[in-house]
């Protein structure tokens, strides 16, 4: 077992693909010389060179167009985006062509690139680069999207996502990467199914990412008051694991959702309605969620903080659902 960070863990997981497969190379807006912008890529110029650590230009759709075709030639590459809001300047190359190329090519081709992005608030960067924009992507036929919350998640999540044929974007919440772990380095993760974080059985909490540690503290606090909670890690936004939901919730018959999304059109109304369409008649409440709000993120600390997902937030909405 090693104790690391989140961010450490995505860089021993880059270190090892690179060192396992020289068709694995990392590009993006400061991966270089700066050693990244969130300081995972620290370090791996002097390791691997300019060749395999690759600098770019300020152009999301150009240098993601680049690791597509880097892809379709046979290499493995990694694409940093800085953050999921930039990565819109790049939507032209990730949907209509990456998640379409197999489609289109009746099977022909297919995209084994891998995306990183950086997702969601709390560090008073504005509306420009705090969206949690997860939930968009997972809307595309033909992505694979990962949201690794926990930093063993994170060191295990990259080889998997890399062994894909397809494309594979996945999200990281900036808050976690001064996170710290103990961990197993070995492990070899499953990118299919949600994970039980706490068992339970009065009331189903089902998130991902960034809010999964609001909603453990939370499963804590409802703990105290008598309401046990069982807690759902979903890590994969698509394809969406509704076994493992709909399992929960034939035990718990009640369901929360947290998502730092937005609530009009986010994941959370898309995983309300497959519980509906699953388990509608196994239901003793109506479903509830807590989202961000409907505004773009402020910059001042206060309405930022007001605007996201809060554990106090959870905590009520989880009583309201208890009817108490």
């Amino acid at each position: 077992m090693t104790t690391m960070t989140y961010r450490d863990a995505m860089r021993a997981a880059i270190r090892e693909a690179m060192l396992a497969d020289e068709r694995v190379f990392l590009m993006g807006e400061d991966v270089g010389h700066y050693g990244g912008c969130y300081a995972v890529s620290k370090g791996l110029l002097e390791e691997f060179g300019p060749e395999r650590i690759r600098d770019t230009p300020l152009s999301e759709s150009a240098f993601t167009g680049a690791g597509i075709g880097a892809a379709l030639g046979g290499l493995r590459p990694i694409v940093e985006l800085m953050t999921c809001n930039f990565a819109l300047l790049a939507l032209d190359q990730i949907m209509n062509t990456a998640a379409t190329l197999r489609h289109m090519s009746g099977g022909q081709f297919t995209v084994p690139l891998v995306i990183r992005l950086a997702t969601g608030g709390g560090r008073q960067l504005a509306a420009q680069h705090s969206h949690s924009l997860e939930g968009w992507f997972a809307h595309i036929p033909g992505l694979r999207v990962l949201a690794p919350a926990t930093v063993q998640d994170a060191r295990g999540m990259l080889a998997p996502a890399l062994a894909d044929p397809d494309p594979v974007l996945i999200f990281e919440n900036a808050l976690l990467y001064n996170e710290a772990a103990e961990i197993d380095e070995g492990q070899v993760l499953d990118i299919d199914r949600a994970a039980i974080r706490r068992p339970g059985s009065d009331l189903s909490l089902i998130t991902y990412g960034g809010s999964l540690g609001k909603t453990m503290v939370a499963a804590e606090q409802l703990d105290a008051l008598g309401i046990s909670v069982e807690v759902i890690d979903l890590r994969v936004l698509r394809p969406l694991d509704e076994g493992t939901i709909l399992a929960s919730l034939g035990k718990t018959r009640r369901a929360l959702i947290v998502d730092e999304g937005w609530r009009s059109g986010g994941i959370s109304a898309e995983i309300m309605a497959r519980i509906i369409e699953g388990a509608f008649w196994q239901l003793d409440a109506p479903l509830a969620r807590v989202c961000s709000a409907e505004v773009p993120i402020p910059y001042p600390r206060h309405l930022e903080e007001a605007a996201l997902p809060s554990i106090a937030g959870i905590v009520a909405a989880a009583r309201q659902v208890m009817g108490r």
